[in-house]
């Protein structure tokens, strides 16, 4: 498994823009789908966004499309999520998942994840 992890979280307005990076132990990462799930106080992780391992494929939960961009960079083994307007819905802990795919394509579902970062803390003021 490769270890991940995730910096760039912080306070922001609503409104505002963060970006998140998730950054791999290594090359193995090449070949791992990379997601971004969250879990709000109280709440269940949700999905976010995933981009597969290739960057060909790329989901999206409805809470954030149109908002948010997932991209990856294969030569410095890293994944990012670009968060424009945030809303103070958006506040949770965010997560950096990787999933080594050997077939299928890429999947929302968390259980499908085996790598997981440690966890940035996005938080929005109204």
């Amino acid at each position: 498994q490769v270890r991940l992890v995730e910096s760039g979280g912080g306070l922001a307005q609503a409104g505002a823009s963060l970006s998140l990076s998730c950054a791999a132990s290594g090359r193995a990462f090449i070949n791992y789908d990379a997601a971004w799930f969250r879990q709000a106080p109280g709440k269940e992780r949700e999905f976010v966004a995933a981009v597969s391992w290739g960057g060909g494929t790329i989901l999206y939960s409805e809470d954030v499309r149109g908002r948010f961009a997932v991209s990856r960079d294969n030569a410095k083994y890293t994944a990012s999520l670009q968060m424009n307007d945030l809303r103070p819905e958006d506040t949770a802990v965010y997560y950096c998942a990787g999933h080594l795919r050997t077939a299928g394509t890429v999947r929302r579902e968390s259980t499908q994840y085996e790598s997981w970062g440690q966890g940035t803390q996005v938080t929005v003021s109204s």
